[in-house]
């Protein structure tokens, strides 16, 4: 399995380095306010890739952050609960402790 994946990773990696040789040509990316950014296609798709990656980091980190948190909660619970079982079932095993006995 990972041969097959290290085999399609430079099929891909061959692919899109053709792709960069074949695009070398400068392009012009015309923002608001008259902003522009001039420079060669595969450079600018490369850091919109970039951008875009980062963003979706960033838009994820909270859910990520949110289930770590819930998974230490429930561990937190289950221990709780296993030790709770734990002592429920010692208590079965022994036998019941008699009542005082009153000094006469």
């Amino acid at each position: 399995m990972k041969i097959l994946f290290r085999i399609l990773a430079a099929i891909f990696f061959i692919i899109f380095f053709g792709f960069a040789l074949k695009n070398t040509d400068e392009v012009t990316l015309r923002f608001f306010l008259g902003y522009v950014i001039q420079g060669p296609l595969v450079l600018l798709l490369l850091g919109f890739f970039v951008a875009g990656a980062v963003l979706g980091v960033l838009a994820m980190l909270p859910m990520v952050f949110r289930s770590r948190r819930d998974v230490a909660k429930n561990k937190k619970a289950l221990l709780t609960i296993q030790n709770e079982a734990q002592a429920q079932l010692l208590a079965k095993s022994q036998p019941p402790q008699p009542d005082a006995v009153s000094q006469l």
